[in-house]
């Protein structure tokens, strides 16, 4: 029986999706909660769909993917806040145009050239294929992002919270935010092969919007955001060995019926006190 339940540790491919998936977690996690307290979920979703053109010109022009989609996101990021600034358009709405924009830039141009990279594989993650090179690549952005997010997380917590206050007390508010976008395309690129650009949005909002929804500290919510995605990404992992499915949206199931779960539990207490109140 034992010997059963350890049989995916068995496998090469499979140990590294584990590790590739414990890599991934903490920085999307400890990221997830700040684009939810600033509500920058379309954020995330516009820079992971807009790097896919800078994968693309990467694979053309024969240098590492990940600075092509690294740069790609952050010239969504740029030009999104340029747009902004300079319109009456609403930033919903600019984030919408400029990164189905750049989707379609990137289809385009994917289809003109003849690749062995397939396009499944950069939308949904390719886990399964991870190799020594990409969790090295994800290990040292994981390493990067969550250094810098735990070293500033209390003036990253008053730049998401209050950027007025954020400024009166002095802080950069420019730099901060960014520096918050930079943060972000970083991680996209570090969860690029383990999920993909389209399942990434899920392991960028689901746990802080978990964690948000069982814990009223700050700081707990960071902890429980990172728990909640170990548990869930290793699980995602271990389920699809089983159930024969792609581990990355395995992954993201786990998480939406955690999500559900949590909501749940938090609608039937305020009924609940409600109740008692009554």
């Amino acid at each position: 029986m034992i010997e059963q339940a350890l049989m995916p540790f068995q496998f090469v491919f499979m140990q590294n999706a584990f590790f590739i998936a414990l890599i991934v977690a903490v920085p999307t996690a400890l990221l997830s909660c700040y684009l939810v307290l600033k509500g920058w979920a379309l954020m995330g979703d516009a820079i992971s769909h807009a790097v896919l053109p800078g994968i693309v010109i990467a694979y053309i022009a024969n240098i590492p993917l990940v600075i092509g989609a690294f740069a790609a996101g952050m010239i969504c990021s740029l030009g999104a806040g340029f747009l902004q600034e300079n319109s009456r358009v609403k930033q919903d709405t600019v984030l919408g145009i400029v990164y189905s924009g750049m989707f379609g830039v990137g289809m385009v141009l994917y289809t003109k050239i003849r690749t062995d990279v397939h396009l499944d594989h950069i939308l949904f993650g390719n886990m399964l294929g991870v190799g020594a090179g990409d969790l090295w690549t994800a290990g040292v952005i994981s390493l990067v992002v969550s250094a810098a997010i735990l070293l500033k997380w209390r003036d990253l917590l008053l730049h998401s919270f209050d950027p007025a206050q954020a400024k009166a007390s002095g802080l950069p508010v420019a730099l901060f935010h960014y520096g918050l976008l930079a943060l972000l395309s970083l991680t996209i690129v570090a969860t690029l092969k383990a999920v993909g650009l389209i399942l990434a949005i899920g392991l960028l909002i689901a746990p802080g919007a978990i964690a948000f929804l069982v814990t009223r500290s700050f700081g707990r919510m960071l902890g429980v955001a990172v728990a909640v995605t170990i548990l869930a990404t290793t699980g995602g992992v271990y389920a699809s060995f089983w159930l024969d499915s792609a581990p990355a949206p395995t992954i993201i199931l786990i998480l939406t019926a955690v999500f559900i779960v949590a909501f749940s539990a938090k609608m039937l207490r305020v009924r609940a006190a409600t109740g008692r109140a009554a």
